[in-house]
């Protein structure tokens, strides 16, 4: 029987420089340090075997039941052991607003308590650095382990007695009612010791103080719509994925989990993709965390400052900002629930995507709009660049889904080089800035024309994936939400009805989910199936809550199909990339394009249901 849990059984801890996965079980199975892109430290997510891990459960595992809760409004991880002699708990965090250098900075911290009766713990703390190629030595001292590596040195600072087991330290104990054991990680110098243990009181300041500071984050949520729950847990979903020495926002902090168990769809998201600019910063507007928008907003005019020689962008970048994120396999994992090969870089990042310039220029007009207005010097870029788009906006392209197969011309891709001339053009005026406006307004038109003659299917009466095809395409339902066309036009109405019918229809929705495309009818150069795509449903319900406005049926099948789609969060509230075919997390989690996505979702649903329902 296998070791691994379902990907759902995961909870995130974090403090905007990297995260951990922390199973329902107590174990943290993935942790990287000291940044999300970082070599692994824990990786048994990925390998049980070699992967590495840090676990403290029950020492009688047999008759336990487990809980698992976030501390309301916060980032603070609660697992729970229920057994008929006693209940414990582990309360997991990494603190945040301590002051770099001091104690508790980039620490993660587990307690360990109990609250009823009487129980025995496990504990072991397996490192694997560097995605466990690298080796280290175990140094046990009166006050916990220390893990020395060639490249990185860590110590595990506890009053419990520790002893070794093979590269690791591992531990029994047991508590009473109200007693505690601490446990915290942390990096040290090569030939430093483990430093002192956390006393109850120490902890217990960095606990508060790490709650406090969530909860007068939360608090600048301006969101007051129905599914605030949701809402706010997406939120702080993200907040966690944003790497604060920069603002961007990765992906996922994860890597290589599979979109088919056993297949081959397995990348690594730790990384700040453009397309995802516009969405974020739509989310973190309408919230009213303009902070965040701002810091994000000026990573991305960072990235516009450093074009290719030809003027055009990479599709995604590191987060620090760097442009090589050359793409490895790690033959020597076998995989979540042996799904290989295992992949760390993601070779995807020097492929042509033209919708790219869309999302990146809705986002630049978002942030003049909502935030700051656009300087000089950085007009002068952003013309370089949409002068760019008009050069090459009708070329083939790899498309949004990253395809590896043959180039095509995607019509979400010239869909999204219509938004970046529109939006060029819209701030131009606005701002009264000097353009090209001549040629940009003839590019703009002929776009839109083109869409509608080589884009639009007259046999299957809706727009489709690219010229040529007869496929459908999810991407498609973003056209009426970036005011490409009306929500209630005859063609958007059409292409929705058609999307509705199942696959074995020719449709993308089964069961209320969404699946991106047909993989059987598209050549994107991978093997296997994949799940429903999260996001996808959420643009669903989006593009038919705003044809709600003025069809009542539209507006109840979207909240529908968005109230269903909460019901496949995990129990926390978090989404991975995909969901299965028996309603299980796929694909790296959790996601941060599903969590934008459905805040949007709620915020457009919620204005079109209006006050009184």
């Amino acid at each position: 029987m296998t070791a691994y849990k379902p990907i759902e059984d995961y909870g995130i801890i974090g403090d905007m420089h990297s995260a951990a996965l922390v199973g329902i079980d107590g174990s943290i199975d993935w942790y990287c340090f000291p940044h999300f892109d970082s070599p692994s430290v824990f990786a048994a997510i990925l390998d049980e075997h070699k992967g590495g891990r840090f676990r403290i459960s029950p020492e009688d595992a047999g008759n336990v039941t487990h809980k698992q809760y976030y501390w309301p409004d916060t980032n603070v991880l609660v697992t729970r052991f229920l057994t008929p002699d006693g209940v414990g708990q582990i309360v997991d965090y990494m603190p945040v607003g301590v002051p770099h250098g001091e104690r508790g900075s980039h620490w993660l911290v587990r307690r360990v308590q109990v609250v009823r009766g009487t129980m025995a713990f496990r504990m072991e703390c397996k490192p694997a650095l560097n995605y466990a190629r690298d080796e280290h030595e175990t140094e046990l001292t009166p006050d916990g382990a220390c893990f020395r590596g060639a490249e990185l040195s860590l110590a595990l600072v506890t009053g419990v007695d520790l002893r070794a087991e093979g590269t690791g330290a591992a531990a029994e104990f047991a508590l009473e009612h109200g007693q505690t054991a601490i446990f915290a990680l942390r990096e040290i110098e090569g030939g430093a010791d483990c430093g002192a243990t956390l006393s109850a009181v120490e902890e217990f300041g960095l606990f508060n103080d790490t709650v406090e500071w969530w909860r007068h984050w939360l608090n600048q949520c301006t969101y007051t719509g129905r599914w605030r729950e949701a809402v706010h847990r997406s939120v702080l979903a993200l907040k966690l994925m944003t790497f604060e020495p920069t603002g961007a926002i990765v992906a996922s902090p994860t890597c290589s989990l599979p979109e088919n168990i056993g297949g081959v769809r397995n990348w690594d998201y730790r990384y700040t993709w453009i397309r995802d600019a516009a969405f974020t910063l739509y989310a973190f507007i309408r919230l009213g965390f303009t902070e965040e928008a701002a810091h994000f907003g000026q990573f991305l005019r960072q990235r516009i400052q450093e074009p290719e020689r030809d003027g055009s962008l990479q599709i995604m970048y590191g987060i620090d900002g760097r442009h090589e994120l050359v793409e490895e396999t790690l033959d020597h994992l076998e995989g979540y629930r042996g799904s290989r090969p295992v992949r760390i870089g993601n070779g995807a990042y020097n492929q042509l995507q033209l919708d790219i310039y869309g999302e990146l220029m809705d986002a630049v007009y978002l942030f003049d709009k909502y935030g700051a207005p656009i300087a000089h010097d950085g007009w002068i870029r952003v013309r370089r660049m949409i002068d760019w788009v008009c050069d090459h906006w009708n070329k083939k392209d790899e498309g949004i889904w990253e395809v590896r197969g043959p180039k095509q011309h995607f019509v979400y891709s010239k869909l999204m080089c219509w938004v970046a001339l529109d939006r060029a053009i819209r701030l131009a005026d606005k701002r009264s800035l000097p353009a090209d406006r001549s040629r940009w307004l003839k590019v703009r038109d002929r776009i839109y024309e083109q869409i509608f003659e080589k884009g639009w299917s007259e046999k299957r009466d809706a727009f489709v994936q690219h010229y040529a095809s007869e496929s459908l395409d999810a991407s498609n339902l973003i056209m009426p939400l970036v005011f490409f066309l009306s929500p209630n036009d005859p063609r958007m109405l059409s292409t929705m009805d058609d999307t509705l019918k199942p696959p074995s229809e020719g449709g993308l929705v089964e069961n209320n989910l969404v699946f991106r495309y047909n993989v059987d009818e598209t050549e994107d150069g991978l093997a296997g199936e994949e799940g429903s795509f999260n996001m996808c449903t959420f643009w669903l319900v989006e593009a038919l809550a705003r044809a709600g406005r003025r069809d009542p049926g539209r507006l109840r099948a979207a909240r529908l199909m968005f109230e269903e789609m909460l019901g496949y969060a995990n129990h926390l509230g978090l989404y991975a990339e995909e969901t299965g075919p028996q309603g299980e997390a796929l694909g790296n989690f959790p996601q941060a394009f599903t969590h934008i996505s459905l805040i949007s979702a709620a915020f457009n649903l919620d204005r079109a249901l209006g006050a009184g329902d």
